[in-house]
């Protein structure tokens, strides 16, 4: 069914406003109703809407619920005129891997089908790291690795358009956000790269850590001919971006968080689970390894659970990204399957969801499974606390009190007397994230592809911090230290939302996660300066939606209706 925007917005605006407001319905302004929410829900109901669809078929509006092998954004900031391996046209145009044969068996370690490109002016998410050393070799004294995950430049654009209730660009970088608009004294650039893996079909043994099918199912690469040449290109093959191609043409795997992580943390593609390990399973470098041997402070934040793909693979191993509490003891410096005898030494701050999310049985994770807390083990963070010992004063979730100042009282104690800082909330009953920002900045998410919308507690929202306050209290402790540092920051709900059909949370995460750069940039503008700061601003992967009528995300219709 055809989504009329009269009946879904007007109607509403019946039911919720007061009686004397009836009088006037034309008078209503787009901002006074949440009309967002209510085309989600719309669509929703319909399964169709006139605003888009996800997947490859239009009438559907939740055709796909998964990634997709599109062109990524990349938004860096201290690169322009950087200097060689850190400008971004050392990897665009006709510098691009991907117009060499050579290059890309290099990347894959073989030459992916129907993948050399000619025109190519796009790089490879190994890239990504291939900056960030390069920056470091440089004498950057600063580094931030800014991650929206499942973030396309669909998401973004949604976000922009909401933002200024305008459309106000077709293709490029745009505007509508801090990270698009911000130019870092002369410094930003923009980009978008290939995030497709390895390989995806490999098979692990979690206790072993082992790869029983090096290689596995599917091989990746990229043609821009069924896939797009940029971000904002209509695929002219759309199954082709969800390995679901037209007879004869290639098909190639879509990345997974943790594969696509690993590419950007370590420079090497692996296959899709694999944290920190190249595609045969053996274990890899991170750029945090590498800088914290060297002196370096790092850390790595997340609105979603604190072991999950993104933070994990900024630091840990394992043949598998389902091992969550093994990937936790790795990244606290902790005994791990992948490090029995001698532990990895631990970031020095590490801030994410995960509270209260329990299991009996781990049913991926292997046969040191602690029950409990399925992300963290309960022995492990209590262990780590400097009161029993260990490296970290810690802020937990606690009933009551506010997150925010929970965590920053806890990161001002750590950089006053020399400690690491472990951040620890969420929301157990929605699988440990922070809760939802939507599009109209409260937390009331509509449902998407899922059977019910999220309802959040008072106690949710005030004992959780927003990645915005994480991001202020990993600066107060690594700034503290005098030296130095590397910080991965991951707004995780942006892919949640995504994998949900739900463009209303969508364009909250997107902006909760801009909020955060923001802090970063305000950062480096009184701490420090763009001649010795990076931050790169991207996504690991993006989805399927296809934004066919943007006008109803500027809320003009609803107003006019």
């Amino acid at each position: 069914m055809s989504l009329c925007l009269h009946r879904v917005i007007v109607s509403l605006v019946l039911v919720t406003l007061p009686v004397a407001a009836l009088i006037s319905v034309d008078s209503v302004r787009a901002e006074d109703v949440d009309f967002v929410a209510q085309l989600q829900q719309q669509a929703i109901a319909d399964d169709a809407s006139e605003l888009g669809y996800w997947g490859t078929d239009p009438a559907k509006f939740t055709g796909w619920k998964t990634h997709s092998n599109r062109l990524i954004p990349v938004y860096t900031f201290g690169t322009k005129a950087g200097g060689s391996g850190i400008d971004l046209m050392n990897y665009q145009g006709e510098h691009s891997p991907y117009r060499s044969e050579e290059q890309l068996r290099r990347i894959y370690g073989y030459l992916p089908e129907q993948s050399v490109n000619a025109k190519a002016e796009y790089l490879d998410q190994t890239n990504i790291a291939d900056i960030q050393r390069a920056a470091a070799a440089a004498g950057r004294k600063y580094i931030f690795l800014i991650v929206f995950d499942g973030m396309d430049w669909e998401s973004t654009r949604c976000a922009a358009i909401y933002n200024q209730k305008a459309i106000t660009y077709e293709s490029g970088r745009g505007q509508g956000t801090h990270f698009q608009t911000y130019d870092a004294a002369g410094t930003a650039q923009f980009g978008y790269m290939v995030t497709s893996p390895h390989n995806e079909g490999t098979d692990v043994d979690v206790d072993a850590q082992t790869v029983t099918n090096p290689g596995g199912k599917i091989r990746g690469g990229y043609n821009a001919e069924f896939g797009g040449s940029a971000p904002w290109d209509a695929p002219s093959d759309p199954g082709y971006l969800i390995a679901k191609p037209q007879d004869g043409h290639p098909r190639h795997a879509y990345t997974d968080s943790s594969s696509s992580a690993t590419s950007m943390t370590t420079g090497a593609k692996t296959f899709n689970n694999g944290v920190g390990v190249g595609a045969d399973g053996a274990q890899l470098s991170t750029i945090a390894h590498e800088l914290q041997a060297e002196g370096w402070a790092v850390g790595a934040i997340s609105s979603v659970p604190v072991s999950h793909a993104t933070p994990a693979s900024a630091y840990a191993h394992n043949v598998s990204r389902d091992d969550y509490q093994d990937l936790s003891r790795d990244l606290l410096g902790l005994p791990s399957v992948a490090h029995p005898d001698q532990p990895l030494p631990g970031l020095d701050v590490l801030i994410g969801g995960g509270y209260g999310t329990e299991g009996e049985n781990g049913k991926k994770q292997g046969s040191n499974y602690e029950p409990g807390n399925i992300y963290l083990a309960g022995s492990d963070l209590k262990r780590v606390q400097v009161s029993e010992g260990g490296r970290y004063i810690t802020a937990v979730r606690t009933e009551g009190v506010s997150g925010t100042d929970n965590l920053q009282n806890a990161a001002e104690t750590a950089a006053r007397e020399g400690h690491r800082l472990l951040g620890f909330f969420g929301v157990g009953h929605t699988n440990g994230h922070l809760p939802f920002q939507t599009a109209n900045g409260d937390f009331h998410p509509v449902r998407g592809v899922g059977k019910k919308a999220e309802v959040y507690s008072e106690g949710d929202l005030r004992e959780n911090p927003v990645l915005a306050d994480m991001t202020r209290a990993a600066l107060t402790v690594l700034e503290s230290r005098k030296q130095n540092f590397w910080l991965m920051v991951e707004a995780g709900d942006v892919d949640w939302a995504n994998h949900d059909d739900n463009f209303d949370n969508s364009i909250g995460a997107v902006n909760s996660g801009d909020a955060a750069v923001k802090v970063v940039t305000d950062w480096v503008e009184t701490h420090s300066n763009w001649n010795e700061s990076l931050v790169i601003v991207t996504a690991d992967h993006g989805h399927m939606f296809r934004l066919t009528h943007p006008e109803l995300l500027t809320g003009k219709q609803a107003a006019a209706e």
